[in-house]
């Protein structure tokens, strides 16, 4: 299978633009064109929708996507090897994260990625709401939650712990709860679910904090949105302190049921699709995120 009608597809699968992906590589767009239907001859199926308009990717080519990209990467382990290939770290490299981590700690560190890989598009997705790695084609992904996936990757990026958070006007005006069934009593703001969670005292005793069970609720997908209303007094809200751990220090922020602790410790977690090769592209960018952020996390009480 021709390498090049491989790098064609799966940059056009990203542009969803074939011209411009045949442009990208040296190729007229009428050469362009002709590769992916050979392409598609080869193996049967149509990759791309084609229109006047526009083109989308297939069924068939969602599901041969990750496939190309394994291939291509399979290539240049391989040329790599015998010391020869690219020198330089090219390509699309499609990154998935949560937008409230992104803002304070990756955002601020892109200028310094992009002097150094300047040949290195980078296609960030940034949302606080859950994804599909595989269903969404991209080579990277963020995920601040225990990995269950057994298709995908993982490589610890960082700790995290989540607290009971409340502003200190909250509990001027309502109190602080001194134990979690006093919580059923408080206003909530819960993230996304209302799931209840598991608390462990330092004494071992066990406890539930069910945002259902709350006299008041407020409910976001947002993570940056939540930290605004816990500040603002709208009630309590569990937050990963690498959230919140600079309001924790200031007293902008308190941390409520200190006592206890959450038995849900997740971690953040970059993930990427199984394979026998992680792509150059991909490695330096997960070496980049752990040298400025992993190393030493911001958050990590010392």
């Amino acid at each position: 299978m021709d390498i090049r009608s491989l790098r064609l597809f799966v940059l056009a699968s990203e542009t969803l633009n074939i011209s411009a992906a045949g442009r990208t590589l040296g190729m007229a767009p009428a050469v362009a064109s002709t590769r992916i239907a050979k392409l598609e001859h080869l193996l049967g199926a149509e990759l791309l929708h084609r229109s006047t308009r526009k083109i989308s990717l297939s069924s068939e080519g969602q599901d041969f996507l990750p496939y190309a990209r394994e291939m291509i990467a399979q290539e240049e382990a391989a040329l790599a090897a015998l010391g020869q290939g690219q020198t330089k770290i090219s390509g699309t490299l499609r990154f998935a994260a949560p937008s409230t981590f992104a803002q304070i700690y990756i955002a601020p560190l892109l200028p310094k990625f992009m002097d150094a890989y300047p040949d290195l598009t980078l296609d960030m997705h940034l949302s606080d709401a859950q994804f599909d790695l595989i269903e969404g084609s991209y080579d990277l992904a963020l995920r601040n939650a225990v990995l269950e996936n057994s298709s995908l990757t993982a490589r610890k990026l960082a700790d995290d712990t989540r607290v009971l958070c409340a502003s200190p006007a909250y509990v001027a005006q309502y109190g602080a709860p001194s134990d979690p069934d006093d919580l059923k009593s408080h206003r909530v703001i819960a993230f996304r679910d209302l799931e209840p969670r598991h608390l462990i005292s330092q004494d071992g005793a066990q406890a539930a904090f069910d945002p259902k069970q709350a006299a008041h609720r407020l409910i976001l997908n947002d993570g940056m949105t939540q930290k605004r209303a816990t500040l603002d007094g709208a009630g309590l809200s569990v937050n990963s302190r690498w959230l919140v751990h600079q309001e924790l220090e200031n007293g902008t922020l308190l941390h409520v049921l200190s006592d206890y602790t959450f038995t849900e410790q997740p971690g953040l977690w970059l993930i990427y699709p199984k394979s026998n090769v992680v792509s150059a592209k991909v490695r330096v960018f997960m070496d980049f995120l752990i040298e400025h952020i992993g190393r030493s996390p911001a958050w990590v009480e010392r």
